[in-house]
């Protein structure tokens, strides 16, 4: 397939700038693909959909304090740090985006405090924005990465603007409740920390949200729980390549960046008792599709893994592992959307789109979902 086949248009108000109030009322189409029929419901109405022995597979990743701002030695300009991955935990090494780039070089320190508690310093260039820093600061070992976090702020998408325009902001005092004599700057800043991650975060390495997770809540689980529904995890560490933009036409030539993933021996059992059962088993986000796509064997076997996946998926492809799908609406020519439309079939995924885009559906990763069914 081509590029162009997934160019549409989304209008920025149709772009989430902030959660629901609750996880799991955000608006759910739910596509049965065998004949392409649409349902409209809210995410916590899906418990019937599901029954006694199907499976859910979410991602237990956390998302960490990426995104820092430091100034520059000398001139003290003011520059964004992205942290990508930690590369050395003894030298403090760390793999980063800075911004903006032109600014910074080899050699140059960068200032995160005052008091110039912790300072780093370019060591390497990757990438036309990327850089390696060295950590320079008499913290050591989790109390140098405690006070490294304690600096950053939520990495949210640069989709999601922060701070509010006016009548963004008004819409989010009464989504919330929100009284006008309260603090909102402080409001949206705790609110981002807590809804930008899922209610299983639990395994730290992710420096964006597994987004189509977001929607479950306690209260749901514990419903899907009471109909004989069960769920697993796996890890896949969501990086930044998740928002890279697909710029070639032919879809072979485009290169995924790697993410850490991992299986353990749990979900490989849970999965195999599902499809012994002949039930559903639903994966939750295109990271999880991804990962047991890149794992499962010759056989169609699931396999315990721990290590990396570039896996690509775009029509047309035969899924192994899952049978249903939950997920977020995604940008165009985004290569979450072809894993989507791999999944239910390009005419199906378009065309639901072109629904959602009409009835006013929320997009991006504090948007509304989508669930996919034979």
């Amino acid at each position: 397939m081509k590029l162009s086949q997934f160019k549409f248009k989304v209008s920025d108000e149709q772009i989430a700038q902030y959660p629901r109030h609750y996880r799991d009322e955000a608006r759910l189409l739910v596509l049965h693909r065998k004949n392409g029929e649409i349902e409209h419901m809210l995410v916590k109405d899906l418990v019937p959909l599901f029954g006694e022995g199907d499976l859910f597979i979410f991602n237990d990743t956390k998302v960490f304090p990426a995104r820092m701002y430091a100034k520059k030695e000398k001139t003290l300009a003011n520059i964004e740090v992205f942290l990508l991955r930690e590369l050395n935990r003894d030298m403090r090494y760390w793999d980063v985006l800075v911004d903006p780039a032109r600014k910074i070089r080899i050699g140059n320190k960068l200032f995160f405090d005052e008091e110039s508690s912790i300072v780093a310093e370019v060591v390497d260039n990757t990438t036309s924005r990327g850089r390696t820093l060295r950590f320079l600061t008499d913290y050591v070992g989790e109390d140098f990465i405690k006070h490294l976090y304690a600096m950053g702020v939520t990495p949210l998408p640069k989709y999601i603007r922060r701070p509010m325009d006016e009548e963004t902001l008004a819409a989010f005092k009464q989504e919330f409740h929100l009284a006008d004599d309260e603090d909102l700057e402080q409001c949206v800043r705790e609110i981002d920390e807590e809804r930008y991650q899922s209610i299983f975060a639990k395994k730290i390495g992710a420096v964006a949200a597994p987004a189509a997770c977001l929607h479950f809540s306690k209260q749901l689980l514990k419903r899907l729980e009471i109909q004989g529904v069960g769920h697993s995890f796996l890890t896949s560490h969501m990086a930044l390549g998740n928002f890279k933009a697909v710029d070639v036409e032919d879809l072979t030539k485009h290169k995924v960046d790697s993410e850490q993933i991992a299986i353990p021996e749990e979900l490989v059992r849970a999965v195999d008792t599902a499809h012994a059962k002949n039930t559903k088993v639903c994966a939750v986000g295109t990271e999880v599709m991804r990962a047991l796509e890149h794992v499962v064997g010759t056989g169609g076997q699931l396999k315990v893994y721990d290590g990396w996946t570039n896996k690509f998926i775009f029509p047309p492809y035969d899924f192994t592992v899952a049978n249903a799908f939950f997920v977020n609406f995604y940008p165009p020519q985004s290569s979450q959307l072809m894993m989507v439309a791999a999944f239910g079939g390009y005419e199906n995924v378009m065309n639901a789109y072109r629904v959602a885009l009409r009835e006013g559906y929320r997009f991006g990763d504090y948007g509304d979902a989508m669930l996919i069914l034979d």
